[in-house]
């Protein structure tokens, strides 16, 4: 895991978190997540980290958390296929909740059901399930 490191998000790496994201079934643009957010919601106290093998440049893992001054949201937390079940969803998760503890804050996120691996992962992070809630969202207006 050496050559695999987090760092900070820069602009030039939007197409390449596309694409990633495509792979992962993560995000994009129809679901509003663009660059133009990205940047704004760092802006706002937020922190995006990519996961890049140094030795190949490829970029293979993001992590988004948005901030809303009350708590934090992660989101797109996902590595490429090729990298998976080798610690890197754990190294991600870790370095939100560091970030977290640092400003004192709590950490939300939605997870699909079947998305076993993660569920583990935020299990064994702290996470608990709100039970008795409903996730709801309206996309147009």
């Amino acid at each position: 895991m050496s050559s695999i490191k987090p760092r900070s998000y820069k602009s030039d790496d939007y197409q390449h978190i596309l694409k990633l994201w495509e792979i992962t079934n993560l995000g994009g643009e129809e679901r509003g997540d663009n660059a133009e957010t990205i940047e704004v919601s760092l802006l706002h106290g937020g922190k995006f980290w990519i996961l890049e093998d140094s030795k190949t440049r490829k970029l293979i893992g993001s992590c988004w958390v948005t901030n809303d001054s009350r708590r934090l949201y992660l989101h797109h937390l996902g590595i490429h296929p090729e990298y998976q079940h080798q610690g890197y969803g754990k190294l991600l998760t870790e370095t939100a909740l560091a970030h977290a503890k640092s400003l004192n804050m709590q950490i939300k996120l939605e997870v699909h059901h079947s998305n076993k691996t993660a569920l583990n992962i935020y299990k064994e992070q702290g996470f608990n399930i709100l039970e008795g809630y409903e996730v709801m969202i309206k996309r147009r207006h």
